[in-house]
């Protein structure tokens, strides 16, 4: 399988937000729907509604609208990268181009929580950008277990409490 050069989504931001849910690079079904976590099998929407009271069954706008008003963007760590597939394992370290999030961050100075939807979001939001905001000290990390699918190491429900725990 050979490797494309991807774009990532925008960013899906509400008025003010609070924290901000970073992924790696959305996998092939997301990018081909233009939403994120858009894999049927993925956790991040049952996550939401477990939590917030979110329901799966509305529209991908319904459900982003209903996030945002909880205080909560989602984004990605990756504007661009080459990757065969869906994995995170197959990004081509080299090809790497990340989201503006320091500049989304100064513009956004109420985020004060940043979580990482599983270790590669943040591995490269460490390897790439963080130095450019260690000056907001104001700001806590948390990395998430992945909503993907693809890392079943922990249950739905070990997941969920450490998500609960996170955004809470």
């Amino acid at each position: 399988m050979s490797s494309e050069l991807l774009t990532g989504l925008a960013p899906v931001l509400g008025a003010r937000p609070r924290i901000l849910l970073l992924g790696s690079m959305p996998g092939a079904a997301s990018l081909l729907e233009q939403r994120y976590y858009a894999h049927p099998r993925n956790l991040f929407w049952p996550f939401m509604q477990q939590l917030f009271g979110i329901p799966v069954e509305l529209g991908y706008q319904e459900r982003c609208q209903l996030l945002t008003g909880q205080g909560i963007a989602l984004w990605d760590v990756i504007a661009h990268c080459e990757r065969a597939g869906s994995l995170d394992s197959a990004i081509k370290k080299s090809s790497v181009i990340c989201n503006a999030i320091p500049q989304l961050l100064e513009t956004e100075p109420e985020i004060l929580k940043i979580c990482f939807n599983g270790a590669k979001a943040a591995e490269e939001f460490k390897r790439h950008l963080l130095p450019l905001v260690k000056h907001r000290t104001d700001i806590d990390y948390f990395q998430l277990p992945s909503s993907s699918p693809a890392h079943a190491s922990q249950s739905k429900e070990q997941k969920l409490a450490v998500w609960a725990k996170a955004l809470s």
